[in-house]
């Protein structure tokens, strides 16, 4: 697939009039990210995405259009492309939007830069006109209907895809408060250190909801601390707070190692594992 889905990228790019001489991949997994050497453009192309998310191009037309919002309000986000039309582009089965390359630095952020980071980025979400609309936190709870839906077929078992579904549904009435714009996976792998600073990328997951979303995301991390990056934070939310949103990213993020483990098969058995976890833990903290 991976050498299907560059070559889809690498004619879409060239339709526009794009030079591209030596494509090299950057990212290979539920998308597959491209360098499209020598221009200053990268390519995100969902690979397997649709395995849960059957419409990629509703995601990734909402990453481009908030991007470009948040761009034009001077927030640090990777920007889309101005040197083609970013997308999103179907060719060969595939969806493709495309971005503008920037030079990534190996520093990872601390706790402190990431609760920063995020506040300040909130911030501004808050003032945006985000080009779409949807219903609160649409992205995890329709990919969570998505895993209901495919889960089985994907290895998961039908135990355990039940039982997410009957969580799911008993946490939508807990996840409320004041919506805007989220970033919608807002963790420290996607906070890039550039030369020129800190830059907020993948804005895929986002969608309309309360704050809390993206704090919870922050918290949920295992790469650094969360509680001390969620203390950084201006104003920080308490875990008591933030409770039934961290209960929802653990289910969601448990989802997604089902299509992780259609790429890596070898990762199926840590797939079923995570997930009947995450069920235990869920359904034990909802009682």
């Amino acid at each position: 697939m991976t050498r299907r889905a560059v070559a889809a990228a690498v004619a879409v790019a060239r339709a526009h009039g794009l030079g591209v001489d030596d494509p090299v991949v950057l990212a290979d997994g539920i998308n597959l990210v491209v360098h499209l050497r020598p221009a200053p453009v990268v390519a995100r192309v969902a690979t397997y995405l649709p395995l849960v998310r059957p419409d990629p191009a509703r995601a990734q037309r909402r990453d481009l259009l908030l991007a470009a919002a948040l761009t034009s309000a001077g927030a640090p986000v990777l920007r889309p492309t101005d040197l083609l039309p970013p997308g999103p582009h179907p060719h060969d089965g595939f969806s493709t939007a495309f971005w503008q390359w920037v030079e990534v630095l190996p520093e990872q952020p601390t706790a402190d830069v990431a609760g920063r980071t995020l506040a300040d980025l909130l911030a501004v979400l808050g003032t945006v006109d985000p080009g779409w609309s949807g219903g609160p936190l649409d992205t995890p709870f329709d990919d969570l209907a998505g895993f209901v839906e495919h889960g089985v077929g994907l290895g998961a078992p039908t135990d355990l895809v039940t039982r997410t579904a009957e969580l799911t549904a008993r946490l939508r009435p807990l996840v409320t408060g004041d919506v805007q714009p989220l970033h919608g996976d807002a963790h420290p792998g996607n906070l890039l250190r550039t030369p020129a600073g800190w830059v907020w990328a993948d804005l895929e997951d986002t969608a309309l909801g309360p704050r809390a979303w993206d704090v919870a995301c922050l918290r949920h991390t295992r790469r650094l601390d969360g509680r001390a990056a969620v203390d950084a934070m201006p104003d920080p939310m308490t875990d008591e707070e933030l409770r039934p949103f961290l209960l929802l990213r653990r289910l969601h993020t448990t989802a997604w190692w089902f299509p992780h483990a259609a790429r890596v098969p070898a990762d199926l058995p840590l797939a079923h594992t995570r997930l009947a976890e995450a069920v235990a833990e869920v359904g034990a903290a909802l009682g």
